[in-house]
């Protein structure tokens, strides 16, 4: 670990490197966190099948890549199964635990997210597979030395912010997007305002799984997937929820890009083998502030 350290400051450019990889990373973390927070913000539901419909979204441009397609044109056709598995999923699962304590929901994802592994190890088999994007990467010189942009990573990270993009104007331009801001609210006061909160929940619930199926594309283009690999994804986006708090957008970029940096930093100097062990520290870590600010509020109030 310290060999690594030493590295870091005898060689600044490795820096640049890993700043541009955790932005790079950060961008699609982004992505699914806010699907997350949205589901969580609108109707209370700690969705803990989040990482699996991200994985879902990957197996989708990895198989339209098998078909001989490049696995960027699987992004359309991720977004658009994933909605409607969403939706499905809602009315038969979700719908029945919305308005139940949150043991209970928490509960009924978890089973939903073992059934997905399961049905993706059945369909696909436990092998680690890659969407090959076919993109060279590129190589740049700086601080004596040279850092490398794989340009399938750039694209992602404009493709993630086109999306987010869309998302924002669609929140705040559209009627649908109005109604989710006024059920996220008040959901008693919406209904009787009119607004069908039924229909409210299972769409924002599709669009989650649509966002979701969007980060899985980029992910498997980059990283890999695998059956069982959905329960890192759904870790870090409670990381940057709970960290940034709900209806808070800017708050859950910034603690994207920070935990993508963070895990980047942590994969470096701690090796890859506990790269993962920096998303369940953030995690505890997270968790532990976020106790002291309730305990400190807590105080302030008697």
């Amino acid at each position: 670990m310290l060999d690594n350290l030493n590295l870091l400051a005898l060689a600044p450019v490795l820096n640049i490197q890993i700043l541009l990889d955790g932005i790079f990373i950060g961008a699609i973390f982004a992505l699914a966190a806010y699907g997350l927070a949205l589901v969580w913000g609108v109707m209370n539901v700690k969705n803990l099948a989040q990482g699996e419909f991200v994985i879902m979204g990957g197996y989708i441009a990895w198989y339209v890549g098998t078909l001989g397609i490049h696995p960027l044109f699987g992004l359309p056709i991720s977004i658009v199964v994933m909605f409607a598995f969403g939706w499905v999923t809602y009315k038969l699962i979700i719908a029945r635990v919305v308005e139940k304590d949150m043991f209970i929901s928490l509960l009924a994802t978890f089973g939903m997210a073992i059934v997905i592994q399961q049905a993706l190890n059945l369909a696909f088999g436990p092998e680690i597979q890659i969407a090959d994007s076919g993109l060279p990467t590129h190589s740049f010189k700086a601080l004596g030395g040279s850092f490398t942009v794989a340009e399938i990573k750039f694209y992602s990270f404009l493709i993630c912010c086109f999306l987010a993009a869309a998302v924002i104007a669609f929140m705040k331009k559209s009627r649908m997007g109005q109604a989710i801001r006024a059920t996220a609210q008040d959901a008693r006061a919406a209904k009787v305002m009119g607004i069908d909160t039924e229909q409210v929940f299972a769409f924002t619930y599709a669009l989650n799984a649509a966002i979701c199926g969007a980060a899985g594309v980029m992910i498997s283009m980059i990283w890999v997937i695998q059956p069982f690999y959905g329960i890192t994804h759904s870790i870090r986006s409670f990381v940057i929820v709970t960290a940034a708090g709900f209806g808070n957008l800017p708050g859950v970029i910034t603690a994207a890009f920070g935990l993508g940096i963070a895990e980047q930093y942590g994969g470096f100097i701690l090796g890859a083998e506990l790269q993962q062990a920096t998303v369940v520290g953030m995690l505890l870590f997270v968790l532990m502030w976020r106790q002291l600010q309730m305990r400190r509020h807590r105080q302030a109030v008697q």
